[in-house]
């Protein structure tokens, strides 16, 4: 039962990890990635698709992106979509094809991105914590309920604690490694 819960915990973890990986993919630093354009979604024949299922996107060199959509109707639909996100790029259309550049950052961006990024680490580590705490929760009811001995307890306690610093230590990591992304010029 206790390794069921742990096993839970850890899961959850990884996940808030994941769900980090993409806040952090959609704060765009001054090189073309096209994993910034992973949450644009396009009205494809009446219904939403990411970008990514209805063109292929590549880049084109250090700042600019090169959308080459599968069906040549579908340019003024992405070309929409992309202005209407909060990224801020100004994509440019050629023929069949969209080039997206990615604009220079300037300081003050770069200082609100690694802002934005912090905050993103942060709400990473809040869920982390959230769920050490309801994994201690569960192992104190089965105390409760004298399913598990006190020694299980504070070993399950113990183990919950290093796997909570383990992924903490993980998000630390990610955020130092955006973080340095961000101040590249």
């Amino acid at each position: 039962m206790i390794n069921d819960i742990k096993q839970d915990a850890e899961q959850r973890m990884q996940k808030s990890i994941e769900a980090l990986d993409q806040q952090f993919n959609k704060i765009r630093t001054g090189r073309a990635t096209p994993a910034i354009l992973d949450s644009i979604r396009v009205n494809y024949y009446g219904s939403d698709m990411p970008l990514n299922q209805v063109a292929n996107v590549t880049v084109e060199d250090a700042r600019t992106l090169l959308i080459s959509p599968w069906e040549k109707k579908m340019v003024t639909e992405i070309e929409k979509a992309i202005l209407k996100s909060d990224l801020g790029l100004n994509p440019n259309t050629s023929g069949d094809w969209i080039r997206v550049p990615m604009p220079p950052l300037t300081e003050e961006t770069r200082k609100g991105y690694i802002k934005q990024a912090r905050q993103e680490a942060e709400n990473a580590r809040v869920a982390i914590r959230n769920i050490r705490r309801d994994a201690n929760a569960m192992f104190k009811d089965m105390l409760k309920e004298k399913e598990i001995s006190e020694d299980d307890l504070r070993r399950a306690e113990d183990q919950i604690q290093k796997l909570t610093d383990t992924y903490v230590g993980q998000v630390d990591k990610r955020l130092e490694a955006k973080e340095a992304d961000l101040m590249v010029i």
